[in-house]
This record gives C-alpha cells, structure tokens and sequence, in this order.
C-alpha cells in the first residue's frame, strides 16, 4: 500500500539553468512544489517564467541542473510526463471554426483519450467546467471570458496531475478573471497542482506560495506574507514595482 509519504512532490527543480548563447535565462534554480498547491511564479518580463515552464514541460533541455514534475525527469522521460500535465499559455490555441465540443474532443484525442471513456470524460468535465450551454457554439464566436474557460477546460480534460498557466487571463475581463480562479481552487481542491504566472497581482494573492524571479534567479519564496515581510512592503504590487525597476537599472 502507497503512503503518503511515498508520493513525491509535484516539482522538484535541483540547479536548474538554462543558457541561449551568451544569455542566462535561468539560473541556479531551486524550488519544490508539493502536490495540490497553487503555486505562483512571478518576476518582470525576462525573469525566466517562461523558460523554466518550458523546461517543467520537458519542452526544451536545460544547460544543467535537473527537474522533476511528478516523480518523472523532465530531460530523460519528458514523453511521459506530458502526459501528466496540462499547458495553458495567453496564446489563443483554440480552433475558431470547431465548436466547443468539438475543440474538447479534439484535445482529449491529443492526450490519448479514446471511445466511451472520452465520451464519459467529456460530459462530466463540460458540465464542471461550465461550458454545457456552449456546447455547439462555435470557438470563434465566443467572448473572451469564454474563450479562456474553454482553453482552460481543454488543457485539463485528460484530468492531469499537474497544470501549468502562464499568464492565462490576460485581457481578460474582472469577472471572467474571477471565475477563472474559481475553477482554479476547484481543480487544486481535487488534487491537482497548479503553477500560474501573472501580472494581476490580485491574482498573485490568491496563490497559497510564490516565487519571484529576477533576471533568471530565484529571490523570493513564501506566502504573500512572508514576502512582504522579506522585502519590507505592504503590498504585492510594490515587490514587483521594486524587481522591475531593479532589473530595468541592470539592463541598462
């Protein structure tokens, strides 16, 4: 029988950097995420968000250092630990001209779902999701609130142990944003893990730890309030004001 002392984190990240050219993207990272958490990722554009979630997805190979996502390596059996995670970017990947049902159908086929399963999944994860009245509506008459619900819903119809946003509610209006979070809790309520990054720093806030970032290094790692005890602020938004102006002075 399985303890649960016997289940890994959800990311275990050991040195991990990440070099294109003379540029350091990330560097000297160390971070583990345990399973079921909310997790942020945050830092100015050029931190190395980006980057290190392309790594976790085992998209592209770090310079050095190792990271697991799920108990799998993320360089030596990348193929398998894509098909325990979700991807959600702010690109728009829907197809406009397939419906809602139809864009599901065809992502839950991409993660290997197949038949009366994928018939079964598709009907409970709509009616979770929200997007039963939606169903043969087509992609690219939806709103942008709509839009987001159903990217989001695609990425998570294989149900995966891991979820990674990066920055998934951009342009998106207060209230799509809200319900986006709410969806969010519910999935981590299940016992998925979820790595976001963002710039609303109200939704900074509502992530159970964060990490901040600057110009590939980690510099920052805690709840909100341990943050803001470290860098002596009283709100989110001043840390991030703070590490923009700093790497900003260092590009220049």
């Amino acid at each position: 029988m399985t303890t649960a002392a016997a289940i890994p984190p959800a990311v275990v990240i050991e040195k991990l950097r990440k070099t294109f050219g003379a540029l350091v993207a990330v560097d000297g990272l160390d971070l583990t995420i345990g399973r079921g958490e909310v997790f942020g990722l945050l830092g100015p554009n050029g931190s190395g968000k980006t980057t290190t979630i392309r790594m976790l997805c085992g998209l592209i190979t770090p310079t050095a250092g190792r990271a697991t996502v799920v108990g799998f390596d993320t360089s030596t059996q990348s193929e398998i630990v894509r098909t325990k995670i979700g991807y959600m970017s702010q690109r728009y990947g829907l197809y406009d001209d397939l419906t809602v049902y139809e864009n599901l159908r065809f992502y839950a086929t991409v993660y290997g779902l197949r038949g009366n399963a994928r018939t079964d999944r598709l009907e409970k994860h709509m009616t979770e999701i929200g997007l039963t009245s939606r169903r043969d509506q087509l992609a690219g008459t939806l709103s942008g609130g709509w839009k987001q619900r159903l990217a989001l819903a695609c990425a998570t119809a294989h149900e995966p142990e891991m979820l990674f946003l990066d920055e998934p509610t951009a342009g998106v209006d207060p209230a799509a944003r809200r319900a986006f979070w709410k969806s969010i809790y519910e999935l981590s309520a299940r016992g998925t893990t979820i790595l976001v990054t963002t710039h609303y720093m109200d939704e900074a806030e509502r992530c159970q730890r964060l990490a901040f970032l600057s110009r590939g290094h980690l510099i920052g790692l805690g709840t909100v309030q341990e943050i803001l005890e470290q860098f002596h602020k009283p709100t989110i938004e001043d840390v991030f004001i703070e590490l923009q102006a700093r790497d900003e002075g260092a590009a220049a």
